[in-house]
Order: C-alpha cells, then sequence, then structure tokens
C-alpha cells in the first residue's frame, strides 16, 4: 500500500514577519511540511534561523540552496554548509545537493536527523539512466533522494516517473508546465514528498496546497 506522500510549501521571503505569515497559511492551508529558504533570507545568523524555525514550530526541511542549483545564498561554501550544521537539530529534514563538495556534505549528513539529498537542472533532464545513477548516489547517501529537472518533451517527463517508480524513498520532479502532471502522479508511484505553493510559484509548474491535495486525495481514494 502506498502512504499518501507529504505536501510541502516551500518559504522563500526575506523576514521574519512574511515567513512566519507564510507558515501559518501553509499550516492553514494544509501543508504537512514547510521547507525554510535559508539562502532567501536576509538574516542568515544560524541563532536567529533556528529562533525562527523554533516560531514556526511545525515539521521542516532547512534548506541553503546554492547558487548553482537555483539558490541565492552569496556566502561562501564553507558559510553555507555551516549555517545547516547549526541549525540541524532543529528541523526535521535538511535537504543538502549531491554536487555540494564531500566533505561539507558529509558534515551536514553527520548533523542532520534526517536528509534530502537533491539534484536539479533547470535546463534539461538528464537520460533515463543517468537519473537513475543520480538517485542511487543520492540513497547511498541520504534517507531521501530528491532530483528536479526541466523537460524538454514528454518521454523526459515518463523518465522521472519511471525513476520514481522504480525507487523507494525518491522525490522526482519534473518542472514547467510539461511536467505539471508529475507532481501529482509521482506520489501515486511512491515519491514520499510533493512539493506546492500558496498561490505563487516557488518552482515552474509547482501547483497550490488545495489543487494538490484534491487531486492526490482523488487518485489515491479511487476517484471516489
Amino acid at each position: 500500500m502506498i502512504l499518501k506522500p507529504l505536501i510541502c510549501v516551500p518559504i522563500l521571503q526575506k523576514n521574519r514577519k512574511t515567513v512566519l505569515k507564510v507558515a501559518s497559511e501553509a499550516i492553514d492551508a494544509g501543508a504537512d511540511l514547510v521547507e525554510l529558504r535559508i539562502d532567501a533570507l536576509l538574516d542568515t545568523d544560524p541563532q536567529s534561523v533556528i529562533h525562527l524555525m523554533e516560531e514556526i514550530n511545525y515539521p521542516l526541511i532547512a534548506t541553503n540552496r546554492m547558487r548553482e542549483e537555483g539558490g541565492y545564498f552569496m556566502g561562501s561554501e564553507d558559510l553555507r554548509t555551516d549555517i545547516l550544521v547549526e541549525v540541524a537539530d532543529h528541523a526535521d529534514y535538511v535537504d543538502i545537493e549531491l554536487q555540494t563538495d564531500a566533505k561539507y556534505r558529509s558534515r551536514v549528513i553527520q548533523a542532520s536527523k534526517s536528509t534530502i539529498i537533491s539534484f536539479h537542472d533547470f535546463q534539461k533532464t538528464p537520460y533515463l539512466n543517468e537519473l537513475l545513477e543520480i538517485v542511487n548516489k543520492e540513497k547511498e547517501l541520504g534517507n531521501i533522494a530528491k532530483f528536479a529537472v526541466m523537460p524538454q518533451n514528454m518521454q523526459d517527463t515518463l523518465n522521472v516517473l519511471e525513476v520514481v517508480n522504480r525507487e523507494d524513498n525518491t522525490v522526482g520532479i519534473a518542472m514547467g508546465e510539461l511536467g505539471r502532471y508529475t507532481r501529482v502522479i509521482a506520489p501515486i508511484l511512491g515519491s514520499p514528498i510533493t512539493y506546492a505553493s500558496l498561490g505563487g510559484e516557488s518552482a515552474p509548474g509547482q501547483l497550490d496546497v488545495k489543487n494538490t491535495q484534491e487531486i492526490i486525495d482523488r487518485l489515491m481514494d479511487g476517484g471516489e
């Protein structure tokens, strides 16, 4: 039996007040998780971030996304990963990129309760065998494998779903309009987390929480 996925709302606001507002709206909308995008914050001091996480007081993914994969963090890799290490104990999951240098990545993994090892390509979708290699590397390192890619054709979206269908504990996303449907089909194939918005997209092709929830519920309940 496939468990219903956790619906996660990414929070990319810059300051405490707006972060808490969006977190509250996400919780009220029925999100199971929120993702705090530390890289989007104006104040990334670890103690400030920890305090913010405590104020949110809800199941949370801590992410400090590198610029090479769509993030906003302007500091060094040493500092970027140090922040994650400092806040890790206060997060349910920590998202760290596969391409992070091994010495930094291992420190983050060791400090975390659970990890999402992620890969993002906003330009294209690697071939099926490459996606499988990426996921296998991610699964060797962390608890959940995640990849988000930009499809160029329908076959790319089907390849994303094929990987999710083959591999457990794998979040697979085909971004953009072409891949929008994968955000509700991948969970039916076993993806443990799907990402949704509160209206404005934090990634290309994201659906809002309500629609995501309703579609997945209908599909998993057989349309009853």
